[in-house]
């Protein structure tokens, strides 16, 4: 049977421009919100997010590109070049090699800055990059030009499952024949006036604007709304015997999947939905000892409570230690799923499970271990990763140690 493992990642978040110094600080239980200086939050209810600070595009890009991509995409590029470096390859069959891209909102920012250029300068204002900019699956598209893949071209838009989903899909590309090799990129770029208008406006942001490090609490009594971050999460997934073959370093085998639908309301969650999402993978993967489970843990009052719900009634008495990385970075929409999986196979690869921080008052609905504000040593063996999303979208993906 055909094995997929991940060879190379990458990750760029407000706690890091790389994958080593984020992964270092949100181990040590750092936090990357404070007040936005990317626009003029005066006037919203919301005034913090999880900014990244000190990313230049033109590292990462050629100078005349870096106006046709939207900050999602530059991330988004930054993420998978340092996977594709990690991956190590020295050559590839391009036709044999995908894209798996994901976004849950895309360009928001360009998007709104055209949106005020029509309206106030006319429509011949408007930039010609404006429309490729904005498109989600344009980030697939600049990453497959930036490295020559000629094989399958995807992109999940899945809110926040987006990034989870893209894994999944990678993964069944390459168990079905399509590729033998498929690249995930998961960006997100919405921190701007509509973004945290918008989100402010569903009353689901925190709105602990004077205590920043302290607003994103998740499982948490006291937790109030989730805080919006940015960032990119990247990972080469390749057939197991390929990986072999080349000498390549395994991060983690990809084992087993789910995905499901609540069927029930576009923004409030359910139990049911997440707890199949999380069996099916679970049973994918031949219902082995989990160890730890990266939360999707976005710090609201409902998804905390049903996640708990929905872990506990699968294992049982048998819960897994759990942990949401959301304290740290913030909630990075859609492409939280694949900065979160690239946490899971660097706690693996380091033996040490990343804190829930800001836990600080027991909640009686979320009872179970949250690893605490304090990082753990743990051998994992094998790690579970959630992501839920608006609309009633569920995805769970398990790793495995190879």
């Amino acid at each position: 049977m055909k094995r997929v493992v991940v060879t190379g990642i990458g990750m760029i978040n407000s706690l890091g421009l790389d994958k080593e110094s984020s992964f270092k600080a949100i181990v040590e239980g750092q936090c990357g919100i404070k007040s936005i200086s990317s626009f003029d939050a005066t006037e919203h209810s919301v005034t913090i997010a999880g900014e990244i600070i000190g990313f230049d595009p033109n590292t990462i890009m050629n100078p005349k590109e870096v106006k046709k991509a939207d900050r999602f995409i530059q991330l988004g590029l930054a993420a998978a070049k340092e996977a594709m470096h990690d991956a190590k390859f020295e050559s590839f069959e391009s036709e044999r090699f995908g894209v798996s891209s994901a976004s849950g909102i895309g360009g928001l920012i360009v998007i709104e800055k055209n949106s005020v250029i029509v309206n106030t300068a006319g429509p011949r204002k408007i930039s010609p990059f404006f429309i490729p900019s904005a498109l989600i699956n344009m980030l697939g598209g600049m990453v497959s030009i930036e490295y020559g893949l000629k094989g399958p071209n995807l992109s999940s838009v899945t809110a926040c499952a987006a990034g989870t989903h893209a894994i999944s899909d990678a993964t069944k590309t390459i168990l079905t024949g399509g590729a033998k090799k498929m690249l995930v990129v998961g960006a997100e770029a919405a921190i701007c006036a509509a973004g945290i208008g918008g989100f402010s406006s569903m009353k689901a942001l925190s709105t602990r604007n004077d205590d920043p490090q302290r607003a994103s609490r998740p499982f948490d009594a006291e937790r109030d709304g989730f805080i919006m971050g940015e960032g990119a999460g990247a990972l080469v997934l390749e057939l197991y015997d390929d990986a072999v073959a080349r000498g390549a370093h395994i991060y983690g085998e990809v084992v087993g999947f789910g995905e499901s639908a609540d069927a029930s309301h576009i923004t409030s969650p359910s139990m049911d939905g997440p707890y199949r999402a999380m069996k099916a993978a679970y049973e994918m993967a031949g219902s082995p000892c989990i160890d730890y489970i990266n939360a999707h843990g976005t710090s609201t009052p409902a998804n905390d409570k049903n996640e708990t719900a929905a872990i506990k009634e699968l294992f049982g008495a048998n819960v897994p230690q759990i942990s949401s990385t959301k304290g740290q970075i913030g909630h990075c929409l859609g492409a939280a799923g694949a900065i979160e999986a690239v946490i899971c196979l660097m706690a693996m690869r380091d033996e040490i499970l990343p804190p829930t921080i800001n836990y600080e008052n027991p909640d009686p609905e979320c009872d179970l271990d949250y690893i605490p504000n304090t990082a753990r040593k743990c051998k994992a063996h094998y790690i579970m990763s959630n992501s839920f999303g608006f609309g009633g979208t569920n995805g769970s993906v398990i790793f495995k140690r190879v």
